[in-house]
């Protein structure tokens, strides 16, 4: 299943905790691995390259498409939290979706603050790579209608993002997530988080940062 053997993906997370009667095969912990590796701010564009080129990555504050958007909601973990510690997980299901519980404790780097978001995570597989990721925190994710950006929204400068990361972590995902200008704002923060964080361009540039 992966575009890379499990060594050359260099994946951390290789301990896999399942639900009774639930198991998985080599390619599937192979997936999750590298999941649960993203989640905890180990990103690398070799893990990525699990990822079709337009998957898609969901959670309360973003809808990230493409290649570009999620690759740079994953590198950006490390530019907005200065620890990440996976307090629990545990793969509920084996199907497609792959399901798993995830508890995560998140300190926002330069403000000290801490949150722990508990989520369920979906993984989406078409063939060979994963199609989808979707990042339920407490469960749940807002209604699938997206409302488009809005000409005021385009004009803000992608610094922007830099300034409402606190509530990325800790009160966005429960303020008017239902509404349409929280819609709009989720598609927004897929749309600028790549203007302010660095993704590797190739393997070389990756290796210097670590990963």
């Amino acid at each position: 299943m992966a575009s890379s053997p499990p060594s050359d993906l260099k994946i951390e997370n290789t301990n896999i905790n399942t639900a009774p009667s639930i198991s998985l095969s080599s390619e599937q912990k192979t997936i999750v691995g590298s999941i649960l590796d993203l989640f905890a701010g180990r990103p690398s564009l070799a893990k990525l390259q699990l990822w079709s080129d337009d998957a898609t990555f969901t959670d309360p504050i973003t809808v990230a498409t493409g290649r570009s958007q999620y690759e740079a909601q994953w590198y950006g973990l490390k530019t907005a939290f200065s620890e990440i510690e996976r307090l629990h997980h545990e793969v509920k299901s084996n199907g497609n979706p792959i399901e798993m519980d995830l508890k995560t404790r998140y300190v926002v780097k330069g403000l000290g603050k801490e949150q722990t978001i508990a989520s369920k995570v979906l993984i989406h597989m078409e063939g060979d790579k994963i199609s989808k990721v979707e990042d339920k925190w407490d469960g749940q994710l807002p209604e699938s209608g997206i409302a488009n950006v809005s000409s005021v929204f385009q004009y803000l400068s992608p610094l922007w993002w830099l300034k409402y990361a606190e509530g990325w972590a800790f009160w966005g995902w429960s303020f008017v997530w239902e509404t349409r200008v929280w819609m709009a704002f989720r598609r927004l923060n897929a749309f600028t988080v790549p203007k302010v964080v660095g993704v590797p361009q190739n393997a070389e540039e990756d290796k210097q940062k670590g990963n």
